[in-house]
């Protein structure tokens, strides 16, 4: 029996095959893109994703469409991108909630977080402000830990994502005291309910805390970066106010593909990524908000999320925070 034609038939396909990737790869993108944010518009997930969106527009010759999928710490959005073709027509402009601490929240996530995604590019991170409404009789972060001590329950907390709700957690944690928890769909609304007194505290990025601590809404009592921030030096950190130490937390951003994307195009939106990371007008324009842009290749952000979602598994455990 002859072979041969058979043979030849299924190189002739590898080779049609390899030569269809190729040229995939060699004319992506030919159409926009779409990045899914998480998180509500306003957020800083959403302000930093459509500034990366706009620069790595420009680099890459179509259009890079940002699409708000809101709600579940993130899950929703972060599910949607598991899901997708791994085209790199899909990418996810995911955070410390969707790339590292879900896993440790919920019991049974919809994709498996370890190995759903494509890691592409870091962006940068921020830190939080921990803020109070004007009316809640403490001038300090101690003054707040004290009130919480009088009356254990009182004091309530708003969240919208991962980050602000096991920072609080954290806090009353390192503190001993309890504090009510008041989850929120965008941080935005959770601040709107924290300027009109529905929560007494609220811990987010500078995004959102920062303009209204500026312009006397509310107050701000610490921030949970290791160093006081450029931004608003007068603010101590978390540590400094409450005499303590190893007290840190902050959000970062990135992008992700679905599982399986093809190195050439990870390596295309990587480069897009990291130039959009370097510009001066991005780094100057979110500066005031503390973040700090940290450009590098798609397995340093590998190693980094594995990192990091040892350290939010530590984190939400020594909170005593337990997956629902």
């Amino acid at each position: 029996m002859n072979h041969l034609p058979n043979l030849i038939k299924i190189f002739t396909f590898s080779a049609i095959a390899l030569a269809s990737s190729l040229v995939a790869a060699n004319t992506y993108p030919n159409k926009p893109i779409k990045a899914i944010v998480p998180f509500a518009a306003g957020s800083a997930t959403d302000q930093i994703g459509r500034a990366f969106a706009s620069k790595m527009s420009d680099a890459l010759g179509q259009p890079v469409v940002i699409e708000n999928r809101p709600g579940a710490n993130g899950m929703i959005g972060a599910d949607v991108v598991a899901k997708a073709p791994a085209d790199g027509y899909t990418l996810l402009f995911g955070t410390n909630s969707t790339n590292a601490a879900l896993k440790s929240l919920v019991k049974t996530l919809p994709y498996n977080q370890d190995t759903a995604f494509t890691p592409i590019g870091y962006f940068g991170s921020v830190p939080l402000i921990v803020a109070i409404n004007n009316d809640v009789p403490a001038k300090s972060l101690n003054g707040l830990v004290s009130l919480a001590k009088a009356d254990p329950g009182k004091i309530t907390f708003a969240y919208a994502s991962t980050s602000q709700r096991v920072s609080s957690e954290m806090l009353a944690s390192v503190e001993g005291i309890k504090m009510t928890g008041v989850s929120y769909k965008s941080g935005p609304n959770a601040m709107t309910d924290l300027i009109g007194g529905q929560v007494n505290m609220f811990t987010a990025d500078f995004a959102v805390t920062l303009p209204q601590v500026q312009a006397g809404k509310i107050r701000g009592l610490a921030v949970t970066s290791l160093k006081r921030s450029p931004a608003i030096p007068e603010l101590p950190t978390v540590n400094e106010a409450l005499g303590i130490k190893n007290y840190e937390l902050i959000a970062f951003f990135a992008a992700f593909g679905p599982a399986g994307l093809p190195k050439d195009v990870v390596l295309k939106l990587n480069k897009a990524i990291n130039e959009a990371a370097k510009s001066k007008e991005l780094i100057d324009r979110f500066s005031a908000m503390g973040f700090e842009s940290q450009p590098g290749s798609p397995e340093m952000l590998d190693k980094k999320i594995k990192l990091e979602t040892i350290k939010w598994a530590k984190a939400i455990k020594e909170a005593g925070m337990q997956p629902e």
